[in-house]
């Protein structure tokens, strides 16, 4: 949302030598990537400090930068400043009151997996009706959200926001700055458990989206899930179920696996019966897809608008793309990883006619102390479905174990290039491969090392 910086200054309490009517035309963090016109957000990181790229910012074209009062000194005769306390917390404050200002609907998103998919999914439905303002990737923490509600526009008819979290605490802070009206979450998994006693504290902390939802608003919840279910349980307005094993609102019946062709299903709604399908691979995306038909139905988009619609979807970069190479499918979801997702995806790729399949699997970060015993029950979860995985960097050691236990061809490699030299001298036509790991594991550069060998450009 377009605001002049004397606007700016009041909402923030900021104070400075800056153009009082000039206009901020957008907002940032990273004076790498910051535009002409946008505000500048001198933010502390873990490694980085704002404060150190004022100057930058300001020479690429900012309007104006945003400066915290402990260093009064350092930007001695610098113009185009508004001080104020944090940086940060002035950013979370222009949010919030972006928000308040706008007085449309907004639906908050949340999950231990496929919560990037599902904001997707959900954006798409209700975009055959609606304008939509949709979180971009995976900008879901205390420096992303604020800027994703910042680029909403007065023409703008419903956002859908998606919040993630590593500690309890933070989905509640998130939903402070969106104030939310529908919470989705889609399931709890062991994520994030380094920080995390366990499970049903992962689960206490998903909860806190529906718990900030106002009086009157809407949950919509995975049935099948055993954390998740009970979520609704005295919410103080409407709960919508979705799923495939347990009676729910929209529930997914004769479910089919099309292999990379993605699914197809009934969808029973109000004693109702109705066609779908869609690309998307995997029974994980009927999930996905049951939320988001939930969420266009309570917005006012006709049952089989909503349904019609997710034969258009399409996977977001690097979750779940089909691509061919050397005569192989490949199904590329290397941007993040967990045990529920990975297993979720291996029965996916079950699904899919291959003459071997193959599996590429990164360590899964941020599991704690069960992280090594976690990785060994997903290599064992491969046995009768893979014919042969291939571990990358640490912990993916252990799920190399698990899988030649359970009688599973397996190796390991310590990067991803090196997996890249794996595939380029092992993969046949006809294989199906599955790649997958947390984002750190940089997994793309086996893809990126094998298209090389290939000769295959992008």
């Amino acid at each position: 949302m377009k605001l002049a910086l004397w606007r700016i200054a009041e909402f923030i309490h900021g104070t400075g030598d800056y153009r009082a009517g000039a206009e901020a035309l957008g907002y940032s963090i990273d004076s790498r990537t910051i535009k002409p016109g946008e505000l500048f957000f001198a933010v502390k990181g873990e490694r980085l400090d704002g404060h150190d790229y004022v100057q930058a910012a300001l020479d690429r074209g900012a309007v104006a930068a945003v400066v915290s009062r402990e260093f009064p000194a350092r930007f001695n005769g610098t113009r185009n400043l508004l001080v104020a306390d944090d940086p940060l917390l002035a950013l979370h404050r222009l949010a919030e009151m972006v928000r308040s200002l706008w007085h449309h609907p907004v639906v908050g998103v949340t999950g231990s997996a496929g919560k990037t998919t599902t904001k997707e999914c959900i954006a798409h439905v209700l975009a055959s009706k609606l304008k939509v303002l949709k979180s971009e990737g995976n900008l879901n923490n205390h420096f992303g959200l604020p800027l994703q509600l910042l680029k909403v526009e007065p023409e703008h008819e419903i956002a859908v926001i998606e919040m993630g979290m590593s500690h309890a605490g933070e989905i509640a802070a998130l939903a402070k700055l969106a104030q939310p009206n529908t919470g989705v979450v889609t399931n709890v998994a062991p994520v994030h458990l380094e920080n995390f006693d366990s499970i049903a504290g992962i689960a206490r902390a998903k909860y806190e989206l529906i718990a900030a939802l106002p009086r009157g608003g809407c949950a919509v919840l995975n049935a099948d899930d055993e954390f998740v279910s009970q979520f609704g349980r005295d919410f103080h307005g409407t709960v919508l179920m979705f799923g495939v094993k347990r009676a729910a609102d929209f529930r997914a019946e004769n479910v089919e696996m099309l292999g990379a062709a993605g699914s197809k299903f009934d969808l029973r709604f109000r004693e109702k019966g109705y066609p779908a399908e869609m690309p998307l691979i995997g029974e994980h995306n009927v999930y996905n897809a049951l939320a988001a038909v939930a969420v266009g139905v309570h917005h006012g988009i006709a049952i089989e608008s909503a349904i019609a619609s997710l034969k258009t979807l399409k996977p977001a970069d690097k979750r779940g793309e089909v691509v061919e190479i050397a005569g192989a499918t490949v199904v590329n979801d290397c941007y993040n990883s967990n045990p529920k997702a990975l297993n979720a995806m291996v029965d996916a790729l079950a699904k899919m006619p291959a003459q071997r399949r193959i599996v590429i699997a990164g360590e899964m970060l941020e599991l704690g102390p069960e992280g090594e015993h976690l990785h060994r029950d997903s290599g064992k979860h491969m046995k009768g479905i893979v014919d042969h995985l291939v571990g990358v960097r640490g912990l993916a050691q252990a799920m190399v174990e698990g899988a030649k236990s359970a009688g599973v061809e397996a190796e390991f490699v310590a990067t991803p290039e090196e997996a890249g030299d794996w595939l380029a001298a092992n993969i046949r036509p006809g294989d199906a491969v599955l790649l997958k790991a947390s984002r750190g594991v940089k997994l793309e550069r086996a893809l990126e090392r094998w298209k090389e060998k290939q000769g295959v450009r992008n």
